[in-house]
């Protein structure tokens, strides 16, 4: 009698070995979008050039959609583009002198209200490029407030390397997706 039922036992464990070997994987995806697609398409973004030759991106390679949005946005208020150097969030000079353009701007338009996106170029995690994107444009938030921009009319927005500004694996793509847009509304 135990050894019939240690020999069914025996027959059980290794059928649930194989069943459970057999079993289908789930895959997951490490790198899936981590922005909701309505935060995603919010906002068109400001495009503008780099002021600084060592930062000179490649041609803007934009849908024409996107081109289409930026250019009803630049209507607005023609805010420019500051670019960022590799895994920096501090500003450069060129970058300084471009916002103290934009604060001028935001200053004679009292009724503007700001929000700053954040980008990163494709090279790390998501969440790594969310958390830089995000200190990015904290960075500029907090020198247009220096300047004298009111705090309450601007807020920021990281999207990572969700929104690259050019597609391409080369330095020239990654210098123009290192930076923050300017997107004004009234």
């Amino acid at each position: 009698m135990k050894k019939s039922v240690l020999a069914i036992l025996a027959a059980l464990s290794m059928a649930a070995l194989v069943a459970g070997g057999c079993a289908n994987k789930e895959s997951i995806k490490s790198e899936e979008a981590v922005v909701p697609k309505a935060e995603a398409a919010k906002a068109a973004p400001v495009k503008a050039e780099p002021q600084s030759e060592s930062a000179k991106p490649a041609e803007n390679v934009a849908p024409p959609m996107m081109e289409q949005a930026a250019k009803a946005s630049a209507a607005k208020l023609a805010l420019e583009t500051i670019y960022f150097d590799f895994d920096k969030s501090d500003l450069r000079q060129d970058a300084r002198d471009v916002l103290n353009k934009n604060a001028d701007l935001l200053k004679s338009n009292s009724g503007a209200k700001l929000q700053i996106e954040g980008h990163c170029d494709e090279r790390g995690s998501a969440e790594y490029n969310l958390a830089l994107g995000e200190r990015r444009a904290k960075s500029a938030m907090q020198y247009l407030i220096t300047l004298g921009v009111k705090a309450d009319r601007l807020s920021t927005i990281s999207f990572g390397k969700e929104k690259p500004a050019v597609q391409g694996s080369d330095e020239a793509a990654w210098a123009k997706n290192r930076r923050d847009e300017f997107v004004s509304s009234k």
